[in-house]
């Protein structure tokens, strides 16, 4: 599996993934809303997140890019706001990879099961990349 780009927007992200949709003449994107997500009793989602976009991802001839809004109260920088996500079927080598990656940088989720994946984590190395690792079946 490749390695995706993850583009972040501060609250404009479901105008940006239509719009790149039109463009490029792709199918109709699929948004998930942090709205979307299972309750969590632990976690009280604030209201004003809840119509932002948590997920969405295009094709755009042959590549995936996929697109977020930035959680309410984190930082975002335009010209900033992209990303790596790396996907793999293969829990043991996202498990490696995550380990080799943090060396030096911030983790900001633990690898952990997720509604979405069975092994979900997300980080900023050393460099100041921020990634993704997910496993996700074939």
């Amino acid at each position: 599996m490749a390695v995706d780009v993850y583009l972040y927007f501060n609250g404009n992200c479901r105008e940006a993934v239509e719009y790149y949709a039109q463009v490029f003449e792709t199918e109709k994107p699929n948004i998930m809303a942090y709205g979307d997500n299972p309750p969590n009793p632990e976690y009280s989602l604030p209201e004003e997140a809840k119509n932002l976009v948590m997920h969405s991802r295009l094709n755009i001839n042959g590549s995936n890019v996929m697109f977020s809004d930035v959680f309410p109260g984190s930082p975002f920088t335009v010209g900033n706001n992209i990303g790596l996500a790396y996907i793999s079927n293969d829990i043991d080598q996202i498990k490696q990879l995550f380990n080799k990656l943090q060396d030096g940088g911030a983790v900001k989720m633990e690898l952990q099961e997720t509604f979405w994946s069975k092994c979900y984590g997300n980080l900023r190395d050393k460099f100041g990349i921020e990634w993704q690792l997910s496993h996700e079946n074939e």
